[in-house]
């Protein structure tokens, strides 16, 4: 019984996927994502129904239209199979809390448009963090529990505390990085993703996914150097780094924060 509702988790999880997909295709275009139909972004054929089946579909024509016989790009299939995944992991680990549950498929699901949108065309959807900005406010004050609490009024101020202190602290970062190295250090767009995590993080979670982002961000930085894929001073897009560091931070981010206040005592 458990294998068949994990499998039917993993199927919904893929349709969400190709959802997303349609998101991350459409939104930095500012095409509707409801009209048109799914087609071909080549030549524009409307895809049947049983091409446009998550993951299969891919597969089965090889990752090519099957009109025009164009190469389609191998993030669809990435995407699907990365949000069934999610889908999977995060209904097993919040199984007896499904408002938490909810929350983090949402919240995971929204930074995977964000990841694969900023790291493409290097701009962040205000429709994400605009919207990621009310959503936060809004699970805060119904659902005091993501913030450790049972006061409704405690876990708004927490929510706003993160929004504010993210927000705040990147702005900041941009105008002194652009004023010492006479360029856009930091997007105004992840000005405003981090205010939205930090509105449902709160803090001092919000710190952490500032620091974890940085660190992968330096990491990945200085490997790209290394081989040769990137120089000193070349623009990567901060958003995916931030991502990454907001998912460790709400999965992990308490457990990781009472340890490290275990190391100071």
């Amino acid at each position: 019984m458990a294998l068949l509702s994990g499998f039917f988790i993993f199927i919904l999880g893929a349709i969400a996927g190709s959802f997303l997909n349609v998101c991350i295709h459409r939104l930095p275009r500012d095409e509707s994502i409801v009209s048109p139909p799914s087609h071909c972004p080549r030549c524009k054929t409307p895809l049947k129904p049983y091409d446009n089946v998550p993951i299969v579909s891919y597969l089965v024509l090889g990752g090519r239209c099957r009109s025009c016989r164009s190469r389609i790009s191998p993030r669809y299939l990435v995407v699907e199979l990365l949000t069934a995944v999610c889908f999977l992991t995060l209904s097993l680990m919040f199984a007896h809390a499904l408002p938490m549950m909810v929350t983090a498929l949402v919240f995971v699901c929204s930074l995977i448009i964000v990841f694969f949108v900023d790291l493409e065309h290097q701009v962040i959807p205000d429709e994400i963090s605009l919207g990621g900005i009310a959503f936060g406010i809004a699970v805060s004050a119904v659902y005091p529990q993501l913030h450790e609490t049972t006061s409704h009024e405690l876990a708004l101020v927490r929510s706003l505390e993160g929004l504010v202190t993210g927000g705040a602290l990147f702005w900041l970062i941009r105008i002194i990085g652009g004023k010492v190295f006479q360029k856009e250090a930091l997007g105004f767009g992840d000005v405003k993703l981090i205010a939205a995590i930090g509105a449902l993080l709160g803090m001092p979670r919000i710190l952490l996914t500032t620091f974890l982002a940085a660190l992968i961000g330096s990491v990945i930085g200085l490997s790209l150097i290394a081989i040769g894929r990137a120089e000193l001073g070349s623009r990567l897009p901060f958003g995916p780094f931030i991502c990454l560091g907001a998912v460790a931070s709400f999965l992990y981010g308490n457990q990781f924060i009472a340890w490290y206040l275990c190391l100071l005592r």
